[in-house]
């Protein structure tokens, strides 16, 4: 009925040895977001860790409104971020998956 069993398990193997693979690379897919004028820079990595913020002195003086602005790009960043980790993932899972019946929604 399902054919190979070991044949798909192997298949399953390499498509979960895929998704690391293309998890540690994520690591090292950088996405930069600026607000502000760029007076707020952040990085963050594909897998959603803040690599670094860069905030203009001008900002310094109001708490409120810097607040506001690292908000601002750490949300953006990461939104990017999390579109490209599930994009880059699904592909990574989908190219190893094997054929088993009814599970059509990977193809």
């Amino acid at each position: 009925m399902f054919g190979d069993i070991s044949g798909m398990m192997g298949k399953l193997q390499e498509a979960q040895q895929k998704v690391e693979e293309t998890k540690k690379r994520l690591d090292t897919v950088l996405i930069d977001e600026a607000v502000a004028g760029d007076n707020v820079k952040v990085t963050v990595t594909a897998n959603r860790e803040v690599k670094a913020i860069t905030v203009d002195e001008s900002l310094l003086e109001d708490k409120e409104e810097l607040e506001d602005y690292l908000i601002l790009a750490l949300n953006k960043a990461l939104k990017r971020a999390g579109e490209i980790n599930e994009q880059e993932l699904a592909v990574a899972a989908k190219s190893g998956m094997p054929n088993i019946p009814g599970m059509d929604m990977f193809k």
